[in-house]
């Protein structure tokens, strides 16, 4: 393995965990920093194209928006595990992963992840995540009406 890619696996694993601790604490700023500008975000029932689709919906769900008020969380934890990175050359990969959230009543819903990264200006970014969900507790945070 080159050192390129070595560097490429790091930089996208501090990329995952940088989009979980952005989102878990709401700074939504730097958060979309971590997408191309073009980047394409598929939720159950929902795709978003480019930045400030993302970020609308980000801020949808933190507002509680389509939620059912007793679903609300104290504070979010996302964790992700298994993390598998295909690099497919200098600029360009491919990632999945299951996730686990966390809220202040415990176990609320977990999934898999799957991504397509771009290096672009010597940054790794998310140019499309599928975020497919598994399983969810009665009443969870993630449900919707």
């Amino acid at each position: 393995m080159e050192y390129w890619e070595l560097a490429a696996r790091e930089s996208i694993r501090d990329l995952v965990a940088r989009y979980n601790a952005n989102g878990d604490s709401g700074r939504f700023g730097p958060m979309l920093e971590l997408f191309t500008e073009d980047a394409l975000m598929e939720v159950p029932q929902l795709t978003c194209r480019g930045r400030e689709s993302i970020r609308t919906f980000f801020e949808d769900v933190a507002g509680g928006a389509g939620r059912d008020p007793g679903a609300r969380a104290a504070f979010i934890r996302h964790f992700t595990a298994t993390h598998q990175i295909d690099v497919e050359n200098e600029d360009a990969a491919r990632g999945r992963c299951y996730y686990v959230v966390l809220t202040d009543r415990g176990l609320d819903h977990w999934g898999r992840y799957m991504d397509q990264y771009r290096r672009i200006a010597g940054r790794w970014l998310f140019s499309h995540r599928k975020v497919m969900l598994d399983g969810s507790i009665e009443n969870a945070w993630a449900s919707r009406d």
